[in-house]
Parts: structure tokens; sequence; C-alpha cells
């Protein structure tokens, strides 16, 4: 059964306004069965295993991600031949992320976690050098994104289906508009 794995990004969680308004549309079209969207934790290795349990339950499922998210979508995409849509990801999430390593608080839940070396070190090791099919990637990203650069992602994902949109920010502005077709991106 296709359904949509949404990967949070850092220091967020399934209740931001992306992950909340993509399963109410998706619900609205009674599709909230193929939905799923859970509390990532700090180590990328355990991102993994808890993705890869829920792409174990779907039939090829797309991953959407999100900053960080959209890191962890790349590796899981190639990992598993999986389409991907990547929403201002993370595209040097190791070198992003370093600046950060120390106490950090989860912007939803005010839950404080700790942020170390060998989180930023489990990142580089699922890094993807380059993606082997651009065609099961669209990328999503505003230029004014204040976090990251996005010139960084419309190369590393060349080839790929790209909406660059002027203006906005990290958070992508104008999600709403691309709930839909992010669906049918998806096959469903």
């Amino acid at each position: 059964m296709p359904a949509i794995i949404y990967l949070h990004g850092f220091r967020s969680a399934p209740q931001s306004a992306k992950a909340t308004v993509l399963k109410a549309r998706m619900a609205a079209r009674g599709l909230a069965d193929r939905f799923w969207c859970e509390q990532l934790p700090v180590g990328a290795s355990e991102v993994v295993a808890l993705a890869e349990s829920a792409i174990a339950r779907f039939d090829a499922p797309t991953l959407v991600g999100s900053s960080l998210g959209g890191y962890y979508a790349t590796w899981l995409a190639e990992r598993h031949g999986l389409r991907a849509v990547l929403i201002n990801p993370a595209v040097i999430a190791p070198l992003s992320l370093a600046q950060y390593i120390g106490p950090q608080t989860n912007l939803y839940s005010g839950e404080t976690f700790q942020f170390t070396a060998a989180h930023v070190d489990q990142l580089r090791h699922i890094e993807v050098p380059e993606i082997a099919d651009p065609t099961r990637y669209w990328l999503l990203a505003e230029t004014g994104d204040e976090l990251l650069e996005y010139r960084h992602a419309v190369a590393k994902y060349a080839g790929a289906r790209q909406t660059v949109l002027e203006g906005g920010d990290h958070s992508f502005t104008r999600w709403a508009d691309y709930l839909d077709p992010v669906i049918d991106f998806a096959g469903l």
C-alpha cells in the first residue's frame, strides 16, 4: 500500500506545521492510514532504524523530509530505491549541525536533549555523496531560507524535479500550496 513517511527536522516534532497540515490533508482525502510521522530520536542510527521499521509496513512509501528529515530521506531513498520529497533539506547536515553541539530543546515538546559530536559523526556515516536516480526526487526550496543555503540543495539534486521559489524562509512558507501535488507524487 503506498504511503507517505514524513521525517521532521532537527529539534522539531510530529506537531510541526508541515507535518500536521499534511496529515490533515491526507485524512480529508481518506488517506489517514497511509501517513506515518513519529518523533525522531536524536541519533541518526536510531532514526534510520525507526524509519526502516515504518518503510517495512508499507509498499513503496514516499519519504517526505524537511530540513534534517530531508537528509535522512535522501539516505533512506537511496538505500531502498524510494521516492522522496525534500523540503529545504539539510544537504550538508554534519557541517550545518556541528554548531549546535550541546544542550538543545525540542521546539514543540520543550524536552531538552544533548546533541554531541558523536551525533554529528553518525550523520557523516549516512551522507550520500551523489544521488543515483534524480527522477525519484522532488526538491521544494525557498531562496529566503535563513538557516540553509538553498543552492546546495539545487546542486545536490541536479536532474531532479525542482521547485525553487523566491523568498520564503526555512519553514517553507508555501507548503499548503503543495499538499495535493505531494500526495499525488506519492501515488496516492
